[in-house]
């Protein structure tokens, strides 16, 4: 009998460990090979880890709730090859879907839901760690003033348990203000469950499940850390309808692909980027962080109603076939439950279509610590004046709006307005003879 140890997995560049939701499997019972053992949290997943190998389970290491680095061991396995202790290499997990991103005020999405938060830039908080908080009414602000004896300076379940213990106390304590100071916060989920409430009329209560907490969670700290300023261009895109009804029957015969007009926008997207730099950055404390790669998310709906964020990585490096193949490729996957954790990760702007949905435009929610995103409505024949040498004239065209919001703290009305307008412009100058 040789014994394995199943390893926390690697999860994507930025994630340092996990925590664990659920395990799938007892001590004692017995495994397939890429057989589910247990369920994983992330600040931007929730994944099952497989099995490497057949066997039974000999020992779980950790329990529910805990928080593992990666490359640890959290269970042994006992097989029937070889004779020795082991850690093999994790196969990719795969993802649920229960990550969301780009919400919009105009309709019910979701930003990147994580399962910790990241209060400010140097500092981790464990999705344990926030549940407590939570549960004690803890603020973001007190959270925050905790000093803490983990890795870096984290805060650990022993810290909060002692910082409650002791919290009675120093709430006892009187002092006399020197100065009456007012500090407005930003709004704070209140955790369900906390204080029985009664409600009047005919009501049904519905308690937010864990996601949906750390998604309002989330918007709110958008919408509090950014600035956020929307600019509206009207685009007229009949090139683009007319060049995708004339070939969409040759492009999938070509490449067993449908053209949809997702991969359209984000190559027009993308070549705007390279116009306007600055808003494909971030922002650090008073640092601007430029990128220097175009790595364009896009949102795409889950058979949940909710949305996940993909990233289409170095989108303008990419033809429009291989943004085509990307587009369905990462769209498919995301409504399967089967994107990678790297592959919603590492975005430097977002894209969300909500003609999808038939809206006419948006005000969507930046992506943080994106500092712009773009909306795009739906397509509708409008009477529209067009202007010729021979005078002007009314015409039918496909119209539609572009809805670019965008962090004021960086980027002014006249980058953030140049910006939608020349995205605008591209898809307006799309050649309607273009080869496929």
């Amino acid at each position: 009998m040789a014994q394995f140890e199943l390893i926390m997995p690697k999860m994507g560049e930025s994630i340092t460990e996990a925590t664990i939701l659920k395990w799938l499997k007892k001590e004692g019972e017995s495994v397939k090979l890429d057989e589910a053992v247990l369920e994983i949290a992330t600040d931007k997943v929730d994944s099952e880890v497989p099995s490497p190998v057949a066997g039974v389970i000999q020992k779980l290491l950790y329990k529910e709730g805990d928080v593992i680095a990666v490359g640890k061991a959290v269970a042994i396995l006992e097989t029937s090859v070889g004779s020795s202790t082991t850690s093999v290499p994790q196969p990719p997990v795969v993802t649920k879907t229960e990550s969301f991103t780009a919400p919009l005020k105009t309709e019910v999405k979701a930003a990147v839901a994580t399962t910790h938060s990241v209060i400010n830039a140097d500092r981790f908080y464990s999705p344990l760690v926030l549940n407590i908080a939570r549960q004690e009414g803890i603020s973001m602000s007190e959270l925050e003033s905790l000093t803490g004896t983990g890795a870096d300076g984290r805060v650990t379940k022993k810290d909060i348990l002692a910082h409650i213990q002791n919290r009675g106390q120093q709430q006892a304590v009187i002092q006399e203000p020197v100065q009456e100071v007012r500090v407005v916060e930003p709004p704070k989920m209140e955790a369900p469950g906390i204080a029985a409430k009664s409600y009047s009329g005919n009501v049904e209560v519905i308690e937010m499940d864990r996601m949906r907490r750390l998604i309002a969670d989330s918007m709110v700290k958008s919408r509090h850390t950014s600035a956020h300023v929307t600019s509206f261009v009207e685009a007229d895109v009949t090139n683009i309808v007319l060049w995708r009804n004339k070939i969409k029957k040759k492009f999938h015969d070509l490449y067993k692909e449908n053209i949809t007009f997702t991969p359209i926008f984000i190559e027009a997207v993308s070549r705007a980027l390279r116009d306007f730099p600055l808003v494909n950055s971030s922002v650090d404390g008073t640092n601007i962080i430029l990128k220097k790669d175009i790595n364009v998310g896009m949102a795409a709906a889950l058979p949940s109603g909710n949305l996940i964020v993909p990233v289409i990585k170095n989108a303008d490096m990419l033809n429009l076939v291989g943004l085509a193949k990307k587009v369905n490729d990462l769209a498919g996957r995301a409504r399967e439950g089967k994107l990678k954790p790297d592959e919603i990760e590492g975005g430097t702007y977002t894209v969300s279509n909500v003609g999808t949905f038939g809206n006419v435009m948006g005000t969507p929610i930046i992506l943080q610590p994106q500092v712009a995103i773009l909306a795009t409505g739906v397509i509708k024949k409008k009477p529209v004046v067009i202007e010729t040498p021979e005078g002007d004239t009314i015409g039918i065209r496909h119209m539609m709006f572009l809805s670019h919001s965008y962090d004021h703290r960086v980027i002014d009305g006249a980058l953030g307005g140049s910006f939608v307008r020349k995205v605008a412009d591209y898809l307006e100058h799309f050649d309607v003879n273009r080869d496929i």
